[in-house]
């Protein structure tokens, strides 16, 4: 794919959150009166929720994909298998404490269920890579199951596709993005439960 070819598909997939995405929010009392469109909105909130400590490279990124694929990624349960522990010492939820990511170790896999399977580092890998998969390679897993790295026939188990391949190819390819957007990081070294 030359310069020009990925720059339209920048510019495409640009103007399809837009359009994906702008169902307008009219002064909705939820919306602390806003007239930005919904997906304006799905962005910035997105933008608010990259946990603190990780730090964003957007050289190169569609911002509005990154914000709208941050929304998707730290609204869908991500953390809980690919990044383990999910919360720092003193910030987990489900003990009554204010929520703190574990941003050092943020979708580095690690988390074990049962003993063969360990929920794998999807942190962009040496060239970018979310997971070491490319763009297609990565929504093709999320809607099928079938992760190419595997062998063939083998079928994604614990991760839910089926619910993540329900999505619209705007998500699907937002969340890429945002995850080409995050820090780089090693395979999580300390995997459990």
């Amino acid at each position: 794919m030359n310069k020009t070819s990925k720059t339209a598909t920048a510019l495409g997939l640009a103007a399809a959150v837009l359009a994906a995405v702008s169902v307008s929010a009219h002064d909705n009392a939820n919306d602390k009166g806003r007239n930005d469109s919904y997906g304006e909105h799905l962005v910035k909130l997105g933008y608010a929720l990259v946990p603190p400590g990780v730090k964003l490279n957007l050289q190169g990124k569609n911002r509005a994909l990154v914000g709208l694929g941050s929304y998707v990624v730290n609204t869908s349960g991500c953390i809980d298998c690919h990044s383990h522990p999910s919360y720092a010492p003193g910030g987990d939820p489900f003990l009554g404490q204010p929520e703190v990511i574990n941003a050092p170790e943020y979708l580095s896999g690690g988390r074990q269920f049962g003993p063969k399977l360990t929920a794998p580092n999807i942190t962009p890998d040496y060239a970018g890579r979310p997971a070491g998969l490319t763009r297609q390679q990565f929504i093709q897993t999320l809607r099928t199951g079938h992760n190419p790295k595997d062998p063939p026939g083998e079928i994604l188990q614990v991760m839910p596709w089926p619910t993540f391949g329900k999505k619209s190819d705007v998500d699907l390819a937002a969340m890429y993005e945002y995850l080409r957007a995050i820090p780089s990081l090693p395979d999580n070294t300390h995997p459990g439960p």
